[in-house]
């Protein structure tokens, strides 16, 4: 079977900028894939490539085995997109919203109804089938716009920061319903910003900055090799001045504490008290996503 997304030195320009930088990647089919990145490192213009609204300026792509600069309108028949910003019709309740998009894949009035049935249920919104969308909270609206995407079928979900300004209780909720899609053979492609969001959901993903991959692997093979098992973090005295070189480990020297990349956290606490270098706190957390993230992209802020 032919790779849900395959690019091959895909390019975007607009004018002399270049948003997308002859970047490679395939995605499976069945699979959960991420994109990661600071702010305009390339994420949303391959999306919009991959969703067919923006035609790549160079390079080859590939959707559902399907070319989009000439199949695009059967390439988004089989496709759901659920955009960052809210696209849900306000004029309409939620049920409502789900049937009429639905009437835009050539269902029948019965057909939407039935699917707006299952997919309420599937959101958790069987309860709010008749309000109207302003008067839903921010999770209810994102679990409606998944809901929306899904009424086609589709082979392959497009999310752009699908849990963005949601309190922990609706991001995991939404994180439940996509692995529940995932779980039925639907690809997934997300960006998102949130490290542990990618960490929960994807098989695999790329980070990218400057309009270029610079990662791919899974979560943990990314840990293993960009950064340690554990990270130490320690703290002294604004006056202290205190050497870590002998420890022979990466260190990061932060503006309110200093991070220390280790397999054994605990055992080098032990070097640095038993040597009287003891801080003033510390912390031994294992290594993440984030880590791996600011790693390859910096600390810089991006706006």
């Amino acid at each position: 079977m032919a790779m849900a997304v395959e690019a091959r030195s895909l390019t975007k320009r607009f004018g002399e900028f270049t948003a997308v930088d002859g970047i490679d990647l395939t995605v499976e089919r069945g699979e959960s894939f991420a994109m990661l990145g600071p702010n305009g490192a390339g994420k949303s213009s391959t999306m919009r490539m991959i969703s067919t609204v923006s035609p790549a300026t160079s390079g080859q792509l590939s959707v559902l085995g399907l070319d989009p600069a000439t199949d695009g309108q059967a390439i988004r028949s089989r496709m759901g997109v659920v955009a960052q910003d809210d696209n849900l019709d306000d004029a309409l309740t939620v049920r409502e919203n789900i049937m009429i998009y639905g009437r835009y894949f050539g269902l029948s009035w019965a057909a939407a109804r039935s699917k707006a049935d299952e997919l309420l249920q599937f959101a958790q919104l069987e309860d709010r089938s008749g309000a109207q969308v302003n008067s839903l909270s921010g999770g209810m609206k994102r679990r409606l716009a998944i809901a929306r995407a899904l009424v086609n079928d589709p082979d392959l979900v497009l999310l752009d920061e699908p849990t963005t300004g949601l309190d922990p209780q609706a991001r995991h909720l939404l994180w439940e319903r996509l692995y529940q899609l995932k779980e039925r053979g639907v690809t997934l492609v997300l960006t998102t910003h949130y490290m542990d969001e990618a960490e929960q959901l994807s098989d695999r993903l790329v980070v990218m900055d400057q309009a270029r991959i610079v990662a791919e692997g899974s979560p943990s093979s990314l840990i293993a090799e960009h950064v340690s098992k554990e990270v130490l973090e320690i703290r002294y005295p604004a006056e202290a001045n205190v050497d870590l070189a002998d420890l022979g480990l990466r260190t990061e020297e932060l503006a309110d504490r200093t991070l220390i990349y280790t397999d054994r956290g605990e055992d080098t606490l032990a070097v640095l008290v038993n040597s009287g270098r003891t801080p003033s706190s510390s912390l031994v957390r294992r290594a993440s996503l984030e880590d791996v993230f600011l790693a390859l992209t910096g600390r810089r802020l991006v706006e």
